[in-house]
């Protein structure tokens, strides 16, 4: 079997609503979408990670950059793959775009060796670790509306009620303001329920402090990007000085390079590699151990299509348990519950995330199919595809 075409898919439609966070507003979802291609008619889907603008610059990566790289091998030679592109992109871009468009190639050849073996990518990566894994709901974005902090109340308790047992809000609009969200939430949400706050790097180390006291006697899990990524003394200054919280990151890293630093440097409570862009499922098992060994959980972030939350259902299940205990720190699945497109019909079996979690309390379960086990709305595409 030998790779004959790498065909990249870029997915946009509008929004109802422009929504936001601490870098931006946006109007539009995009999806970059990969089909691998072989002789023997079998394809495997992945995704990369960029949305709008940054979805066409891979583009061109993949097309002119990994496609020449890889189309005639073996695309079970997936750990070879991976070294050789990567070698071949270091000169120029050890960290990023490059970095993404690996990523997407490296998922759906596991796909690929799923399907050509007929098993799940959790058993390729050595089994299910829990029957069903936990899923939070993801909300609460920026919007151009007054009362934002009574919006975000409501959206949470609707979270609730539809039986999440946990919720991420996005925070960055000022400390004070911050407060107000976050108490809002916290009133919403009721006692007892497991929120998590998201500044995407708003904060100098100072304020990210301030802010995370505030979070902390709110009951808040954790405090996700409190400062830029390149800080990593910034990173651990403000987990040093803010017991009671864990802080989260990891999701604007690439590669075990840039995880290692965020580990060695014991910048992070909880580590959080994006598989779409941090350099695909390979990558993301060796970070994984990496991070085990240092005693640190690992709960992937995913932001993307329902392609990506396949490959993330797969990839929390196997997580081992650590340290190992009867009552254990439990990794979670992060699922957008905004209005999405990508979630909703991008699929022609959808995965059903809302109605399991209704069903379930809060649970999940990965696909039993082939590799991720998925296949896609081909119609759906073909309405949506701009690229």
């Amino acid at each position: 079997m030998h790779i004959t075409d790498i065909e990249s898919i870029i997915l946009q439609h509008d929004m109802e609503e422009e929504l936001g966070f601490s870098q931006g507003y946006y109007k539009q979802r995009t999806a970059h979408l990969l089909k691998v291609h072989t002789d023997e008619g079998i394809i495997g889907i992945g995704e990369v990670f960029g949305a709008g603008p940054f979805a066409f610059a891979n583009q061109a990566i993949i097309n002119h950059v990994i496609k020449p790289l890889v189309c005639g091998r073996n695309p079970l030679d997936i750990g070879v793959i991976w070294h050789d592109v990567y070698n071949a992109v270091r000169d120029h871009g050890q960290k990023g775009l490059p970095i993404c468009c690996l990523s997407g190639v490296d998922i759906a050849l596991w796909d690929i060796f799923g399907k050509s073996t007929s098993q799940p990518l959790y058993q390729l990566l050595g089994g299910k670790a829990r029957t069903q894994i936990a899923a939070y709901g993801y909300g609460m974005m920026f919007r151009k509306q007054k009362d934002l902090a009574a919006i975000y109340a409501a959206e949470v308790s609707k979270i609730v009620e539809s039986g999440f047992t946990a919720s991420k809000m996005k925070l960055g609009m000022g400390v004070q303001k911050d407060v107000e969200l976050a108490r809002a939430v916290r009133h919403g949400a009721g006692d007892g329920f497991k929120l998590m706050a998201d500044t995407n790097h708003a904060y100098t180390v100072g304020e990210a402090i301030q802010l995370g006291q505030q979070l902390r006697d709110l009951d808040f899990y954790w405090f996700e990007e409190p400062v830029m990524p390149e800080d990593y003394q910034g990173y651990s200054a403000v987990r040093t000085a803010l017991p009671g919280i864990h802080i989260a990151g990891g999701e604007a890293e690439w590669t075990r390079f840039g995880h290692r630093e965020l580990l060695t440097r014991r910048c992070v409570d909880i580590l959080q590699p994006e598989v779409a862009a941090t350099g695909g499922i390979s990558e993301f098992m060796r970070i994984l151990s990496m991070a085990h060994a240092f005693g640190t959980p690992v709960i992937p972030h995913v932001w993307g299509s329902d392609v990506l939350i396949a490959v993330d259902m797969h990839l929390v299940s196997v997580i081992p348990d650590i340290p190992g205990g009867l009552h254990q720190f439990e990794p979670m699945l992060e699922y957008d519950t905004t209005p999405n497109l990508f979630h909703e019909q991008l699929l022609s079996t959808p995965l059903g995330i809302r109605e399991q979690i209704t069903a379930t309390g809060g649970y999940v379960r990965p696909p039993e199919g082939p590799g991720i086990g998925i296949e896609l709305n081909e119609d759906f595409i073909e309405t949506y595809r701009v690229a």
